[in-house]
């Protein structure tokens, strides 16, 4: 069946949520996601174009431009340029016309293919998103203050330790949100690597269909049911947009 680009790769993961204050409350659920080389990012043939669709309208920055460009604009903002070096974004990729990310990751490299620097991209479910730039360590991990509003039973206070390993055969991502009360919430993203084939492609919706529907779905359900054991809202504050992100 069609081949896909080489650079490109799907992961079957589980992914597991955990809020530990001041309800204990886990699920998880299946899903995949694609790893994709920004500047080689696939073109389905005609009769898969409704599975697996990247704009950049659904990332960072201008949707007039590339996700590349976007990425590259935001950096040159913080005093980084990649100066062409490779790019791999994990993403949930549209669906049937519909995409939720709520962790979009891109590895950054130089041109030697040495890693300069971890973007983490959080949407919320109210249409917001927000980047984070990380210098990481050796095991793909970050410190950095919490600066934007995800879960609405949280405020907008604490930090994250990210744990945002390069995919390879596994993948094995992390992000634990820290408050004054301890830890309170982790998230953590567990996967397996298939080739981007058209098969591998067809089997994966197979077994996860409308998969990016179903992830804003399951946490909406999981707000429902928090909401309906007590807690309540946090207010939201007034955003200005990030630069170099709309």
């Amino acid at each position: 069946m069609t081949a896909l680009p080489a650079s490109a790769f799907l992961y079957e993961c589980r992914i597991r949520h955990v809020r530990a204050a001041p309800l204990r409350n886990a699920f998880s659920y299946r899903t995949y996601q694609w790893l994709v080389d920004a500047d080689d990012l696939p073109e389905l043939p005609p009769g898969l174009r409704r599975l697996a669709g990247f704009r950049a309208a659904d990332h960072l920055g201008d949707p007039r431009r590339s996700i590349r460009d976007n990425l590259d604009r935001f950096l040159a903002t913080r005093g980084i340029d990649l100066r062409g070096g490779r790019v791999a974004m994990l993403a949930h990729a549209r669906v049937f016309g519909h995409v939720f990310n709520p962790l979009t990751v891109y590895w950054c490299h130089r041109p030697s293919g040495q890693l300069e620097c971890v973007v983490a991209e959080v949407h919320n479910t109210y249409g917001e998103r927000h980047c984070y730039l990380l210098r990481t360590d050796e095991a793909g991990r970050a410190d950095t203050a919490k600066e934007f509003y995800v879960s609405p039973f949280f405020g907008v206070d604490g930090w994250y330790r990210m744990a945002l390993p390069e995919p390879g055969a596994r993948l094995a991502l992390t992000v634990t949100l820290h408050r004054p009360d301890g830890t309170t919430f982790a998230a953590s993203v567990r996967g397996r690597r298939l080739p981007a084939t058209a098969a591998s492609l067809l089997r994966a919706a197979a077994r996860h269909p409308a998969s990016t529907a179903a992830v804003s779905g399951r946490i909406r359900w999981q707000g429902a049911k928090l909401y309906g054991r007590g807690l309540r809202p946090q207010p939201r504050p007034t955003r200005a947009p990030q630069e170099g992100v709309r």
